[in-house]
């Protein structure tokens, strides 16, 4: 039987990030199983990116070059660091039966509009944090057929809207990386770093809003009324976020009993201690100004994460949501309890199975999005701080490995890989060309006559003219059943659907440069970029004549709009006249820049004086005609 081709689409394999650590779980698990051809694509690194050649499978980038990127906005630009644009080159070239995304759902935007969407099998593998529902993840739900979530919060939501299909798939853990230490070790540990009988609550995190410290911090300061052995173990940066010094002297706490980690960034070695500040000396290598908080672009290893973890006593994760908190299973892992928000997907890992404990919370609303958010209560964390450490031994213990199993049995690779391994297999076959210039708009489709309702005439064209699949709770046709029960005329509706039918397909149909040129000028070529408009194209025109007999030995290409074409056509100095696109645009990608060469020696843009903003760069090839001495 033929393999499987599954290509996997989120963060790079080799990111520390939540998404790049379940990406490379689920993507040894996959390979190890040897029975699919396995193909990564791998956003935040470029198409031949070196790194892609690390890992034992398939890699390529979704990330263009800085060329690419040129000239577009920012919604844009994060759409093509997501591979918007890449993607469709990845499922043409490999033929992929399965495409997994798994990424945060705004990815994904208008992928469900790709021609392939839907007629490979295709799957979403998303988190979501809060209630109600993010709008587009509920405006894609009839659009994916294979939909999963993080956390089961988000599942119950869809199903109460009555998106059944939609279930959750926990991302991926390593189990083996995070365990108690023995005994032994532990008391080792703790003399290392300057500790002994202390009770540390631990807390690991990225310093950012979502992470409620100040609600910690009042929780720890009544807690320490009643224990003055506790500490506080703040595993971030300290340099970002919220402003924890500050809020120590504020809230009175002394800061020799709140510790975070110090890490050198030279021998990589760390020290647990009181925040001392940034760029301290290291007490190891000697060297100066080393030494950092932990952060995103610098942390600690797996093995010392896991040391940090053992010198914790209990475990307390605040926070207002989340789409999964790993540091949360990572903490059960070293057989800690856990205390946990009762809100997001804090509802999984509170529950007495899980071996966790749940904190009370009060809603509020976070401005602008309106969505629901938790406040920590910091009375209910000390209550339960209190009950952990008033537990007997042999309680705590139970608890504990509880606590380490749970994750096993739900969160682990082997778990989640098996049940990923099953979702792949029951997919049909797929058959499929591949071709993506084949469009499923339809700009010549006409609405029936009469239908029963306003809200069955916008479902008819999203999906007979946009290949759309909605349903009545789509965004959209709410949007236009609005506008025509205030009275817009249907035909204008129907022309605004065919118009976005019609410039989807001339996107399909721009064609591939490199393609459409071939290899027979190569390195003869200069390309005069001119869309617009007639008179600027004619006066262009009169200039190619003195183009030409500077260089002499060059091929001089014109890109224009269709409709200018009668205006040069016919210009002796002229190779070919060529339809303009926004891709051409970026002189980088033209010319070229570090690996990529480009397709034209020389670019020209007449037009940036007249139509838009002046750009000189021609890969140092330009001549000046005229001596200026």
């Amino acid at each position: 039987m033929k393999k499987k081709t599954v290509l996997i689409h989120s963060n790079f394999c080799r990111a520390f990030t939540g998404f790049g650590k379940n990406k490379k779980n689920i993507m040894r698990y996959l390979f190890d199983t040897g029975k699919y051809n396995l193909v990564e694509l791998a956003n935040g690194v470029q198409w031949d990116d070196n790194l892609t050649q690390t890992v034992p499978w398939t890699c390529k980038g979704s990330m263009p070059p800085p060329a690419g990127l040129q000239n577009l906005n920012e919604e844009e630009k994060r759409a093509q660091g997501y591979g918007a644009n890449l993607v469709d080159r990845a499922i043409e070239e490999f033929k992929p039966d399965v495409y997994i995304g798994i990424e945060d759902i705004w990815a994904f935007n208008n992928f469900h509009t790709k021609p392939w969407w839907n007629q490979i099998n295709t799957m979403v593998w998303t988190t979501l944090d809060s209630l109600p529902i993010l709008p587009q993840a509920v405006e894609y739900a009839p659009k994916i057929k294979n939909y999963y979530v993080w956390s089961s919060f988000a599942e119950k939501a869809f199903h109460e809207m009555g998106y059944n299909h939609v279930k959750t798939l926990r991302g991926s853990l390593d189990t083996s990386n995070f365990f108690r230490l023995s005994d032994d070790k532990r008391e080792k540990l703790r003399k290392t770093h300057g500790l002994s009988n202390e009770y540390i609550i631990g807390f690991v995190f990225r310093n950012q809003l979502r992470k409620s410290v100040p609600n910690l911090l009042d929780a720890f300061k009544k807690f320490k009324e009643k224990e003055p052995k506790a500490k506080l173990l703040l595993h971030t940066h300290w340099s970002e976020g919220w402003d924890i010094p500050r809020m120590l002297e504020e809230k009175n706490i002394n800061r020799e009993d709140v510790l975070t980690t110090h890490l050198c960034h030279k021998c990589d070695n760390y020290e647990v201690k009181p925040f001392y500040g940034q760029e301290g000396d290291c007490p190891k290598c000697g060297s100066k100004k080393s030494v950092h908080t932990t952060n995103t672009g610098k942390g600690v290893s797996e093995t010392q994460l896991n040391e940090i973890y053992n010198l914790m006593d209990v475990y307390c994760h605040p926070f207002t949501s989340g789409g999964q908190e790993i540091p949360i299973q990572e903490a059960k892992l070293t057989e800690l309890i856990t205390l946990v928000t009762n809100y997001s997907c804090g509802e999984d890992n509170c529950t007495p199975a899980s071996g966790g404990l749940p904190l009370e919370w009060s809603e509020y609303r976070e401005p602008g999005t309106q969505f629901i958010k938790a406040s920590t209560c910091p009375l209910d964390i000390s209550n339960k701080l209190e009950l952990v450490h008033a537990m007997d031994n042999e309680e705590k213990r139970s608890m504990e490995k509880r606590s380490r199993q749970w994750v096993i049995d739900n969160f682990s690779v082997e778990v989640i890989g098996k049940k990923l391994e099953e979702i792949i297999d029951s997919m049909p076959p797929v058959e499929f060309d591949y071709d993506l210039k084949t469009s499923k708009f339809n700009a010549e489709y006409t609405p029936k006559k009469e239908y029963p309702n306003i809200q069955d005439f916008v479902i008819d064209i999203y999906k007979n003219i946009l290949n759309d699949d909605v349903d009545e709770k789509s965004q959209g046709v709410k949007h236009w059943v609005d506008l025509l029960s205030k009275g817009t005329p249907p035909e204008n509706v129907v022309n605004h659907f065919k118009q976005i039918a019609t410039d989807q397909q001339n996107k399909l149909n721009t064609p591939d440069l490199s393609t459409m040129l071939g290899d027979e000028d190569k390195g003869r070529r200069i390309a005069v970029v001119i869309p617009r408009s007639a008179t600027d194209v004619l006066l262009v025109n009169s200039l190619l004549k003195n183009l030409k007999k500077q260089y002499k030995k060059y091929n001089i290409y014109v890109f224009t709009e269709p409709q200018y074409f009668s205006c040069i056509d016919d210009n002796p100095y002229v190779h070919k006249v060529l339809p303009y696109s926004t891709v051409l645009e970026s002189p980088l990608m033209m010319e070229g820049v570090g690996e990529h060469d480009g397709v034209f020696d020389i670019t020209f843009y007449p037009h940036t004086t007249t139509q838009k903003n002046i750009s000189y760069i021609h890969n140092g090839l330009d001549k000046h005609q005229f001596s200026l001495r």
